[in-house]
């Protein structure tokens, strides 16, 4: 029987199918408590993580009989993948498991930011009529969505996309132009600059790396067509926030939605203080209740073949 320690919430059902072969502590709030988490981590042959344990450093150093590390997710950012790899760590992310989540995400963001007619219930409940006003929203279908990385979130994102009349192009720079698998999606691979200048919705899929750290920066977002659309579900760090927010208050954006930020939680941040058309969530496009379940079940699957 192998010791399995998870530091982030996960299904309870597949937390139950680990429990049922193995000694098992589950405490969400693990990742909280620092020192009990690296008391713990001395002793486990399996840890299971989302996005906040930082798995490098003294708690990588800490993982002294561990066998492999569970990621709730895609992102490996907070991960030494090259240091649990010396050391003979599998790491197991959750390859396409949350696709769907944030695919959906992407594509109702557009929407709602490309109509812009969504804020207007406070207004409307206390007499107002700003009929005039968001009455210039503008449709999806026929507009062009860019995607930065062409991954699995990306080719779903352009499927959504495309069923719903729009036009997607893609850039990937680990994918030669002539991949199938953008003819096999229906989408056209394009250079990055031309994707930015053309593109009325962007959405960003690429890991943080030091090719992507600070990609849209103040320079990138000009060069955005006039009123277009940023989308960022992938890794704070490739957006300027401070720039964001300032294309958003001159009208030069039309729109974002942002669900990464470089420090997490966000501290209060005056500079997205009264900005037009701005979605912030806490890093929640890939978290619905069925994507949660997808995650958690593949990882505990796996995880069960590992220590097995």
């Amino acid at each position: 029987m192998a010791r399995i320690v998870i530091s982030e919430f996960m299904d309870e059902r597949a937390v139950a199918q680990l429990r049922a072969a193995h000694d098992v502590l589950y405490d969400p709030r693990l990742v909280d408590d620092p020192q009990r988490l690296l008391a713990e981590a001395a002793t486990a042959d399996a840890l299971v993580v989302r996005n906040r344990t930082q798995v490098r450093g003294d708690l990588l150093a800490a993982l002294v009989r561990c066998q492999a590390i569970g990621r709730l997710g895609v992102g490996l950012d907070n991960i030494d993948v090259a240091a649990c790899q010396s050391r003979g760590l599998q790491v197991i992310p959750a390859i396409g498991a949350n696709a769907l989540s944030v695919a959906e995400y992407v594509v109702a963001s557009a929407m709602l930011l490309l109509r812009g007619a969504y804020q207007s219930t406070a207004a409307v409940a206390a007499g107002n009529w700003p009929r005039n006003a968001l009455s210039n929203g503008r449709e999806a279908a026929g507009k062009t969505l860019g995607l930065i990385g062409f991954g699995s979130i990306g080719q779903l994102t352009s499927r959504l996309a495309l069923g719903m009349g729009m036009a997607v192009v893609a850039f990937d720079a680990m994918m030669d132009a002539d991949h199938p698998v953008y003819a096999e999606n229906g989408v056209r691979c394009v250079g990055l600059d031309e994707l930015v200048t053309m593109s009325d919705v962007i959405s960003l899929h690429v890991p943080l790396v030091d090719a992507t750290r600070g990609l849209f920066s103040a320079a990138r977002i000009a060069a955005m067509k006039p009123g277009a659309v940023l989308i960022n579900t992938a890794r704070g760090g490739i957006v300027d926030e401070l720039a964001l927010a300032a294309a958003l208050k001159t009208g030069q954006l039309g729109g974002a939605a942002i669900d990464v930020f470089a420090v997490e939680p966000l501290a209060a941040a005056a500079h997205f203080e009264d900005c037009p058309n701005l979605l912030l969530t806490p890093h929640i496009a890939g978290v619905t209740t069925e994507a949660n379940e997808r995650v958690s079940f593949l990882i505990a699957d796996k995880l069960m073949q590992v220590l097995q």
